[in-house]
């Protein structure tokens, strides 16, 4: 049967056939968002391809020579490769039936002279393949508009340096108008017999038919417009994907010996994510300017300093400042360049030998870094990825309730560096985050004779941004600094006093607020146990006593036993039953009753806003493809603390001894391994 999958879409809202192309073209350019085994795809040729009746070909073409999101430019070699490979491939495809393999819809009808869209595309795997390397996958999609189709012919290079379609695993994708609002999206392959899978740049037909299939579906009926940039738009996919699987290969080690008590494998992965992407702009900034010195940067905040270490490691002068210490530092090595200090802007923290000033995650200090970065020198740059949201004084306060509050603080920190004279670009990452959005401060929009005015404006915007409102950052229009730079100090508040309007000697703002060296802990960790135990407990009969109440039965060593699971409540519900000095101590910490709740998983359950008792009879068994690190730290917890319920529950534990992994009385109980963790990775 050639008919992988076929799906029925309604289009109320006349977004078809346009939105078909729109999904068709996420697929070409951005495949990994649907299979995740991909890092991406190189659109190495695009352009118009003529076909004649009987195959002959025209020999003029309009080709299109990208590389990897970083702007397109017509060139002849691309035009002059595209029309070599399109012969290679017409000589190929069968004569007749508008030379495509039956059952797949011919090409424009037969005895029609038609032009196609043709786009030549290097798969990107997202790792690195097991074995000896592999030659790149390359497929060149052929799109019909006229017919609505657009067919998949995979290339293999022979020992000659010629592409041969690999005919197997040709399929093709088609948009069919059937009545009124109806619409049918399908894949058709010619071959489903003989289909190849190597589950990487070839999925099996059956996930062509259901995921790719479905999500072409939905994206062809989708209107609205991402409020952000595709992901790594600024620099090669393809070069991003061979550098990331280099220094992931380099740098996994850190994951077996990190000594933080964060998640390794999201701040590892995560850090060589960012260390990737600076590399690879820095190293077409060089190509750009003609440069051949790595650049030198400082990382302000730089937490565990992992970015540092890998960018010294990689070549660039460099170091990270932040204000706590990490445990981690220590094992860099003199190589890597960290220091503990608090951070204040003003004069004594100006950089004006440094080429780049980096905010990972620099909280507080996120809005600073471009005006820092525009008073150390007329040639220092900035990158930033913002994450908690933070004004010049304080936490940021939404203004805007059409965007949603991070769309609202990137706006202003993009605006910031406005201000502060930088044509700001911005680009999403590809990182373990909900945060991943990065600003850059590459060039300025002013000459260096304008720094002065410039530094009057960023003042005069800092010392007005607490009472007034603000030019808000239209991201859709480019901002010029001649054309609106009155504009912004007007509605920053105009004339202002003179001592006001100069630069501060030292701090540019008194009332700004450094971390703290010492950090506080607010997640109820904290609290005395005999009052956590209290609360627990309070809690625990509240749910237990709630009518009407609800049982279970379950069978231990052949007897019925009936087990008390109470009644769920909203956190509402609880906290009006607690007394008035316990909400005032809970308030105080981050997340309140709710994270105390959490805290105890033991013992409850909370789940959209409700709680109620946790029943272990319910809990899945972990899997086999558990990491062997959670699974270690699993087994070495196991009774090693008591039983809520074997202690405090009416109908006692709903598990038997042998099931439960906390310990039915004292006589149970295991040393805890922890401190000898500790000790093995220091």
């Amino acid at each position: 049967m050639a008919l992988v999958g076929t799906v029925a879409v309604r289009d109320g809202g006349a977004a078809l056939p346009h939105g078909f192309w729109a999904a068709v073209r996420v697929w070409l350019e951005k495949p990994q968002v649907a299979n995740r085994r991909l890092c991406g795809a190189a659109i190495e040729a695009e352009g118009t391809v003529p076909l004649r009746e009987g195959g002959e070909e025209s020999p003029s073409f309009a080709a299109v020579w990208g590389s990897g999101g970083q702007g397109k430019r017509v060139a002849s070699a691309g035009a002059a490769e595209l029309g070599r490979l399109w012969r290679e491939v017409c000589t190929q495809l069968p004569p007749g039936h508008g030379h495509l393999p039956s059952p797949l819809t011919p090409w424009a009808g037969l005895g029609r002279r038609a032009e196609f869209h043709a786009v030549l595309r290097t798969l990107l795997p997202r790792a690195r393949p097991a074995g000896p390397p592999s030659p790149p996958k390359k497929e060149l999609a052929v799109q019909d508009v006229y017919n609505g189709t657009v067919t998949f012919l995979p290339l293999e290079e022979n020992s000659e340096g010629k592409y041969e379609i690999k005919k197997c695993n040709i399929y093709q994708i088609q948009l069919v108008y059937i009545t009124d609002e109806e619409w049918s999206v399908s894949i058709v392959a010619p071959f489903p017999e003989d289909w190849f899978s190597d589950g990487i740049a070839y999925p099996k037909l059956a996930w062509l038919g259901n995921e790719l299939l479905s999500k072409l579906a939905k994206w062809s009926v989708e209107q609205k417009p991402s409020e952000f940039k595709s992901t790594l738009s600024l620099i090669s996919v393809a070069k991003y994907s061979k550098v990331y699987q280099d220094l992931k290969e380099k740098y996994k080690e850190m994951v077996k010996v990190w000594p933080e008590v964060t998640d390794p494998e999201k701040f590892v992965y995560e850090d060589v994510a960012i260390a990737t992407y600076l590399l690879i702009l820095w190293e077409e900034e060089r190509r750009e300017k003609g440069l051949t010195k790595k650049q030198s940067f400082v990382d302000l905040g730089c937490g565990n300093g992992l970015l540092v270490h890998i960018l010294n490691n990689e070549g660039h002068s460099g170091r990270g400042i932040d204000v706590r210490r990490r445990k981690i530092w220590d094992m860099y090595g003199p190589g890597t360049h960290l220091e503990e200090s608090t951070i204040m802007p003003g004069d004594t923290h100006l950089f004006p030998d440094t080429d780049w000033l980096i905010g990972n995650h620099s909280d507080e200090l996120t809005p600073w870094i471009p005006v820092i970065a525009a008073r150390s020198s007329y040639s220092c740059r900035y990158f930033v990825l913002p994450c908690c949201f933070f004004d010049f004084y304080g936490k940021y306060s939404r203004r805007q309730s059409k965007k949603t509050q991070y769309r609202e603080y990137l706006d202003f920190v993009a605006q910031v560096g406005f201000v502060c004279g930088f044509n700001v670009e911005e680009d999403c990452l590809r990182i373990p985050s909900t945060k991943r959005v990065s600003l850059i401060g590459k060039s300025r929009t002013y000459p260096p004779t304008e720094h002065a005015l410039i530094d009057k404006q960023i003042t005069q915007y800092i010392n007005n941004r607490q009472t007034c409102s603000v030019v808000m950052y239209d991201r859709k229009v480019a901002f010029n600094h001649k054309d609106h730079s009155d504009d912004v100090c007007k509605e920053a508040g105009s004339e202002l006093p003179e001592n006001e309007t100069e630069t501060a000697g030292t701090i540019w703002m008194p009332g700004f607020q450094p971390r703290e060296k010492v950090e506080q802990v607010k997640n109820c960790a904290s609290l005395p146990q005999d009052f956590v135990d209290d609360v627990v407990l309070s809690v625990a009969n509240l749910l237990l006593s709630a009518a009407p109440q609800k049982s279970c039965s379950d069978m231990h060593d052949g007897n019925t036993n009936t087990w008390n699971q109470g009644e769920d409540l909203s956190l509402k519900e609880v906290a009006e039953h607690l007394n008035k000095e316990t909400l005032k101590r809970l308030k105080s910490e981050y997340g309140g009753l709710q994270t105390l709740l959490k805290n105890n998983h033991q013992v409850f359950e909370v789940l959209n806003g409700r709680v109620h008792i946790r029943d272990w009879r319910k809990e899945k068994p972990s899997r086999k493809t558990k990491p062997e690190v959670k699974r270690r730290l699993s087994a070495e917890a196991f009774k090693t603390r008591l039983c809520w319920f074997f202690i405090h529950h009416p109908d006692g534990c709903s598990l038997p001894s042998e099931s439960c992994p906390y310990a039915h009385g004292t006589e149970e109980l295991r040393q805890s391994q922890k401190i000898k963790k500790k000790k093995h990775i220091q």
